[in-house]
């Protein structure tokens, strides 16, 4: 496998993992799930961050940021407080509830979709597959970009 291989591969999980997720009843919505994961997992991994530095680490703009920020504080997966020193800005932290939406989508499982992509509904393949994702996910956790060059 080469690097064009391995983003090609990392594109088509996100885009399986996209699929996964959960979308009964919170209609059309102005940002995309990605975004949305992006910007949720920056400021979890940075608590007390600006949307002006989310926007900084993730390279989204600003713009974007701000409407992943209303969305997530929408669904009480984001908490915001006044900054001390700017009281115009605000600074962002995830809620430590686990709220009703969080819940859905950490529960929601992918079989469904991996069986999609897989073009089969054949269980034992599914399961296979989840399985080896599975294993892949502990290898490689988010926490691993923190040891790849800056």
């Amino acid at each position: 496998m080469n690097g064009a291989e391995l983003f090609l591969l990392g594109r088509t999980l996100m885009k399986i993992g996209e699929e996964a997720i959960p979308t009964d009843g919170i209609g059309k919505q102005a940002t995309s799930t990605r975004s949305m994961l992006i910007v949720m997992l920056d400021v979890y991994a940075h608590p007390d961050t600006t949307v002006g530095e989310v926007a900084t680490r993730t390279g989204l703009p600003q713009s974007a940021v701000s409407g992943c920020v209303a969305r997530l504080k929408e669904v009480g997966s984001v908490l915001t407080t006044t900054d001390p020193t700017d009281r115009r800005r605000s600074l962002l932290r995830q809620n430590p509830e686990v709220t009703g939406r969080r819940a859905e989508v950490a529960a929601a499982p992918v079989d469904e979709a991996v069986g999609a992509a897989l073009g089969t509904d054949d269980p034992v393949a599914v399961a296979d597959t989840v399985h080896l994702l599975e294993q892949l996910a502990r290898r490689l956790s988010p926490q691993s970009l923190g040891r790849l060059r800056p």
